[in-house]
């Protein structure tokens, strides 16, 4: 694998227009975006990005939208951003909404955030138009690519015809978006979190927060100008917008923005990317679609004896990954070399494997509420099992309090595990319009309560064990933590998904259940009983490698993916 990269940029970010600005200086015609439209393959240069958000941060001046909250919802694209960029660099509130949201959820979120306007993809033309009257206080509707039917809607003009008033305005001489002076402690950004456990609250962040995760994302990977990434995240997620476009865009590395999910691994042989941030579902797909197909061809034991060789190489300085395993990487274009992952964790066979291959998985942990990047592995410092140590600008300690069972942890993990609390730049000013939610999570002295559970080892690596909320208590009174369960099966190759839960049996008692949907790729032509069995086996094999306590006791298969976020977290609350 190529050595990664020195970082290189200007300086660190003091805001976003600063960030836009600075960057459309540094990297002018340099191409910043790569996306599709119908078909066609289009760019955007970063001295585009600048302009088009000063020209829609002129327009909205002149329609008396500059300062107000204007959603923008729909797939990825470049004018997203556009509309990001221009909405908070003249003191608004932008608004990003989940693009799975029902009419009902999204008229309830847009009353709540008190939009003005709304920007909005394709995928919504024809249908945020007919919730107008749901929505009076929403002024203006804004369709980046309208049908033509869009515009003979009231309340709506397009994008381009906003881009073209703005110019025009900048062009006679109008700097009152140029040359408002930006405040970097007010809310500039209201992401209404995915709602995994069923209740979603507005986090609000100001400049200040976005300024300090994008240049501690910066500060924290070895990417530089030359590094191009396929953007395969909703806009909406704030480890996409930070990490994977504010970090990017201050870095003059290259996105190509990916047009569908069942296009990825398309996209990904086509554009080559070097590096890439992606959430564990992604990794996990991934890496079961390598070793399905290294089955299908009967290549197992030959690719196993290939890794121990190259392995074995590497300790005396031999890399030869690049010419063993190429047919395995050429399927993600042959040139990716490291991903970003956070969300969840990740199998450690998981990520050997890849680093067997010459991808090298850096984990990392981030919430909403932290802008949301608390900790990273940096590279060449991984441990496997941690997310990292924290952050640059990021202050993170275990709150032990009120943790009955301090032998046992100390016994299981060598430390005593309590819930993750953080301070910093990073963190947000609160929730909106819930005071009462906002004073639950900080602690007196200012401490950020994450809702994770986990410790930190003596070199300040955080490992997690878990959420407070998923914590299961048996009946014995032993603690499990569901997602250390849900590692070990993420690791089985007949499993795609599941959901540990503790269930009450016949008896009465607590006992640890997984859900289990089987990758039915491997199960071809096969009754629901002998999909069973196997799955039972595994479950076997499992359970004789855990304590008596953590053992797997009943087992139940679903013929369906569990519901997810459109960040393709399991939607936890929907399960029962």
């Amino acid at each position: 694998m190529k050595k990664l990269k020195a970082c290189v940029r200007p300086k660190t970010v003091v805001d976003l227009r600063d960030l836009v600005r600075g960057n459309a200086e540094h990297f002018g015609d340099k191409v910043q975006y790569r996306f599709k439209e119908i078909d066609v393959e289009k760019t955007v240069t970063f001295n585009e990005t600048n302009a088009n958000m000063n020209a829609l941060g002129t327009a909205f001046f002149k329609l008396g939208l500059m300062g107000k909250h204007i959603a923008v919802i729909g797939e990825s694209h470049p004018l997203y951003m556009t509309a990001y960029y221009a909405t908070v660099n003249g003191n608004g509130v932008i608004v990003p909404m989940d693009h799975d949201l029902s009419d009902e959820q999204f008229v309830n979120f847009a009353k709540l955030a008190e939009i003005s306007a709304v920007v909005y993809t394709r995928n919504f033309n024809d249908r945020l138009v007919h919730l107008a009257d749901q929505m009076p206080d929403c002024q203006l509707f804004i369709p980046i690519a309208p049908d033509e039917a869009e515009l003979n809607f009231p309340k709506v003009q397009s994008m381009q015809a906003l881009l073209e008033m703005g110019q025009k305005a900048l062009d006679e001489g109008c700097r009152d978006f140029l040359d408002v002076e930006i405040d970097r402690e007010k809310m500039c950004t209201l992401l209404f979190t995915s709602g995994t456990t069923g209740t979603s609250k507005g986090v609000m962040l100001c400049q200040r927060n976005l300024a300090a995760a994008t240049n501690a994302a910066v500060l924290s990977m070895e990417y530089d100008y030359t590094c191009r990434f396929v953007d395969a995240l909703p806009m909406h997620h704030s480890y996409e917008v930070t990490c994977g476009h504010f970090a990017i865009c201050d870095l003059g590395a290259e996105i190509f923005i990916n047009d569908s999910l069942k296009n990825v691994m398309r996209n990904f042989n086509h554009f080559k990317p070097t590096d890439e941030m992606l959430v564990p579902l992604f990794v996990e797909t991934m890496y079961k679609r390598i070793w399905n197909e290294i089955d299908k061809k009967g290549m197992r034991k030959k690719v196993e004896t290939a890794i121990k060789i190259s392995g074995a190489l590497r300790k005396i300085g031999i890399d030869l990954r690049d010419k063993f395993f190429a047919q395995i990487t050429g399927a993600f274009g042959g040139d990716l070399r490291s991903i970003v992952c956070g969300g969840a964790p990740l199998a450690p066979q998981l990520i050997k494997d890849f680093d067997a291959f010459g991808i090298t998985i850096l984990e990392g942990y981030g919430i909403t509420e932290c802008s949301p990047l608390v900790a990273v592995n940096r590279p060449g410092k991984e441990k496997l099992h941690s997310v990292g140590t924290p952050v640059e600008g990021c202050q993170v300690k275990i709150d032990t309090d009120g943790n009955t069972r301090k032998d046992e942890d100390i016994a299981e993990y060598g430390y005593v595990t309590g819930e993750i609390l953080v301070k910093g730049e990073n963190v947000m000013l609160g929730y909106y319009k819930n005071e009462e939610a906002t004073r639950a999570v900080f602690t007196d002295d200012g401490w950020f309560r994450t809702g994770d559970l986990g410790y930190m080892d003596k070199d300040g690596y955080i490992f997690i064990t878990g959420r407070k909320k998923n914590l299961i208590i048996l009946s014995n009174g032993k603690n499990v933590y569901p997602e250390e369960i849900e590692e070990y099966l993420a690791y089985c190759p007949n499993i795609m998904e599941s959901v540990v839960l503790g269930r009450k049996n016949a008896g009465g008692e607590i006992v640890i259940t997984a859900l289990i949907y089987p990758d039915m790729t491997r199960f071809e032509g096969k009754e629901k009983d002998e999909i069973y069995k196997v799955i039972k086996e595994d479950i076997n094999d499992l359970n004789r490698k855990l304590p008596v306590f953590k053992q797997i006791r009943d087992i139940e298969l679903r013929d369906t993916e569990f519901e997810k976020t459109s960040s393709r977290k399991i939607k936890r609350y929907t399960v029962s």
